[in-house]
């Protein structure tokens, strides 16, 4: 029998391969009002409608990329003049002319998005589990963020309870509480009666009734047979809630039985289709489709062992309080689920045209995610304001956003949308985004809610538009160079200058370390103190540390102080950071081959024979360090860079990676599923995939890594 007949149903002008043509007549569109035919009639027509589109836009991103290598080669032994560079930029279009000044017109957008300033989470929709952990981390255990990571110190932790360990969070949360909270008099530590009275809240010291400082702070509580269960604040829109219960270890000698502070954490959450997946083929992309229709419908579970004890995870019910006039109050329950889909670049073997090609998987997520979305329109258990909310990243410039406009269009035409029902997202990542905000953002003025700087695929991206400048300098010291501040600066004036203040998020930046937490507390609250409305986090745990930022840094009060300060510097956003006589020794250069070499196998390993798309890798110093996409086109880009320009030779990185490929078999030791590389070099897909990252680097579109990745993937799993 015919093997590809046996895969794919033939559907109008397509092949759709049978995995998805089922899941989609038997799970996606069931209980809705779009029948299979309308769907699959309306995809058949916009694919080939937008085909052509999608294949231009690509080739203009080469085309550009190659007139600018032809420009630093022709310059090379010039001085570099920004100036020139600049005019060169313009004349072949690579930069537009300024947007006049215009403010965003999205409508019926939700309020984590608009008023709620907070973290949020980014999580692969691959793995059901972690999906319904991300959507459940808008509330948090603050005492169990403190008590379990290095957040009040590093103390080793075991199964008992530790007393002194203990006491520190205690004492951290109510210094947080005076902080956030203050009291007219006195202190947290000394309050010794809190009560609810005629749905007041009565508080004292030594007898003495103290009141908040605001007392529009006290939203509510919660009773149960006339017993306090808890009590509920807000500040800076974000609600805390204080658990009573006199008789839990953490509240043991407390004179008002306070047991932990369960905090709004994750106010939103990105459902990755892109960055943090593997898929491949029509099978995995089916996974994450149908446990996003899992999510939308409400439904999604999962069953699981943790300790030699079995599990279920559901989606968590909305919260209910009486306010502080006696009505009933109810908050919701979940983050506000977003959904990333893959950018313009990639085509999926999910679906083919009738001459046997692959379609844009960017086009297919589309239509796909949104589909699933119209379960929740109805119910309204993700967006009350009936909306879609789509985040598009790996976008170069106005015409690539305006042609995510047309596609979203086309998607809503197909399902009998209103307008603008999808909102999008723009992540910029991209040199000639980020070069363009303003003229971006313009095209897409009714449906954007969010701007977010990616400094991992932007730097990524620096390194490939810049190969033929020179040297690129050391990858550690390029949070430093002056393109960094001009972007992360650019990224929130344009975000302020276009309306985005109450409206749409500005927000920042992935923090990768998650067992650093001590670190992410000290350092991660310039992002809100930047005007980043929210900034993202690695982990619930990580979203309900960094939420204490957002109640210490009230952002709307920052917008109004450096919407006119912050100036947009387009000659430092397009500097470039190569070294033009690099000084390295020879340490210098084998510490850096060996260091990105270790994150490139320690990655792909995992992406190549497991399909894991995202997870905590150890860096070569056994730092567990969150790895996608992102950082591995930084690292692979970098020493292509160097190769291309003689700071290293093949031989010399060829050696490194045999050897960085011992180390990371080492640290993958005790998994046994786990294939080492060194025993076989010539045999493992996942070294050769490593070797061909850097040393076909250059030559991959805008250095992007997911053409080699899913070739070999695709070869892994077959």
């Amino acid at each position: 029998m015919n093997k590809f007949k046996t895969e794919y149903q033939t559907v109008g002008k397509l092949y759709v391969n049978k995995i998805l043509y089922n899941f989609v007549n038997k799970e996606l569109l069931k209980k809705t009002k779009i029948q299979s035919k309308q769907f699959w009639s309306g995809l058949d027509k916009s694919l080939y409608h937008l085909r052509e589109k999608n294949d231009k836009l690509l080739l203009v991103r080469k085309d550009l990329q190659n007139s600018i290598d032809e420009w630093h080669l022709k310059n090379k032994e010039k001085k570099f003049n920004t100036k020139k560079y600049k005019k060169f930029l313009y004349d072949i279009g690579y930069l537009r002319k300024k947007a006049t000044n215009f403010k965003i017109q999205t409508k019926n957008v939700d309020e984590e998005i608009s008023k709620i300033p907070g973290p949020q989470l980014v999580v692969p929709i691959s793995n059901a589990r972690y999906a319904l952990n991300a959507a459940n981390a808008r509330w948090g255990s603050l005492y169990d963020a403190l008590y379990g990571t290095d957040a009040i110190g590093s103390e080793k932790l075991d199964n008992r309870y530790n007393p002194i360990r203990g006491g520190k969070v205690i004492r951290y949360c109510r210094d947080f509480l005076d902080e956030v909270f203050p009291l007219t008099s006195g202190s947290w530590k000394k309050l010794n009666s809190l009560k609810i009275v005629a749905h007041k809240l009565v508080l004292k010291i030594d007898n003495k009734n103290i009141k908040l400082k605001n007392t529009k702070q006290y939203k509510g509580y919660r009773s149960d047979k006339k017993k306090l269960k808890g009590v509920l604040l807000v500040n800076n829109n974000l609600h805390v809630e204080l658990i009573i219960n006199p008789y839990a270890f953490s509240a043991n000698n407390d004179p008002i039985g306070l047991s932990d502070l369960v905090i709004e954490s994750a106010v939103s959450t990105i459902i990755d289709h892109e960055d943090s997946v593997a898929a491949v083929d029509a099978e995995d992309k089916v996974l994450g489709y149908r446990n996003w229709l899992g999510l939308m419908k409400g439904d999604l579970k999962v069953k699981f062992e943790k300790f030699g004890k079995k599990y279920e995870r559901i989606l968590n019910s909305d919260r209910n309080y009486i306010s502080y006039n006696g009505k009933n109050l109810k908050l919701h329950g979940r983050a506000l689920m977003l959904n990333r889909n893959v950018g313009h670049l990639m085509k999926t073997p999910a679906i083919l045209f009738s001459d046997k090609s692959e379609i844009p998987e960017g086009i297919l997520d589309a239509f796909i995610t949104s589909a699933a979305c119209l379960h929740d329109l109805d119910r309204k258990n993700n967006s009350r304001t009936g909306s879609i909310y789509i985040v598009k990243p790996k976008m170069h410039g106005p015409d690539e956003v305006a042609f995510a406009d047309e596609i979203f269009t086309k998607v809503e035409e197909v399902l009998n949308l209103k307008k603008d029902t999808i909102k999008i997202g723009i992540m910029d990542e991209e040199r000639r985004t980020s070069s363009n905000l303003k003229q971006c953002i313009k095209k897409v003025r009714k449906r954007v809610v969010f701007i977010n700087t990616g400094f991992l695929d932007r730097t990524g991206d620096e390194m490939h538009t810049s190969m033929e400048a020179g040297p690129m300098m050391k990858k550690g010291d390029m949070k430093n160079s002056d393109w960094i501040n001009a972007y992360e600066n650019n990224n929130v004036k344009i975000g302020l200058e276009c309306g985005f203040s109450g409206k749409a998020q500005i927000g920042k930046g992935m923090w990768a370390a998650p067992d650093k937490m001590q670190d992410m507390l000290s350092q991660k609250i310039s992002h809100p103190k930047s005007g980043a409305n929210c900034a993202w986090t690695p982990s619930p745990t990580a979203a309900t540390l960094h939420a204490m930022h957002y109640h210490k840094v009230n952002v709307f009060d920052i917008h109004q102080k450096i919407q006119k300060k912050i100036k947009f510097d387009l000659d430092k956003l397009l500097s470039i950071p190569i070294i033009s006589k690099p000084k390295w020794n020879i340490d210098d250069i084998r510490n850096e081959l060996e260091n990105n070499c270790q994150g490139i196998l320690g990655y792909v390993v995992r992406w190549i024979d497991s399909g894991i798309g995202c997870s905590k890798v150890p860096d070569i110093n056994n730092i567990g360090l969150m790895e996608d996409r992102a950082t591995l086109r930084i690292s692979s880009q970098h020493i292509s860079n160097w190769l291309h320009h003689n700071i290293c030779t093949t031989f010399q990185v060829l050696e490194t990676l045999k050897k960085m490929a011992k180390i990371v078999d080492d640290q993958n030791k005790n998994d046994p599923k786990y294939e080492k590389m060194s025993n076989n070099f010539d045999k493992s897909i996942a070294f050769k995939t490593a070797c061909d990252l850097i040393f076909k680097g250059k030559d991959q579109p805008s250095g992007y890594t997911e053409p080699l990745l899913h070739a070999n993937r695709y070869l892994k799993k077959n």
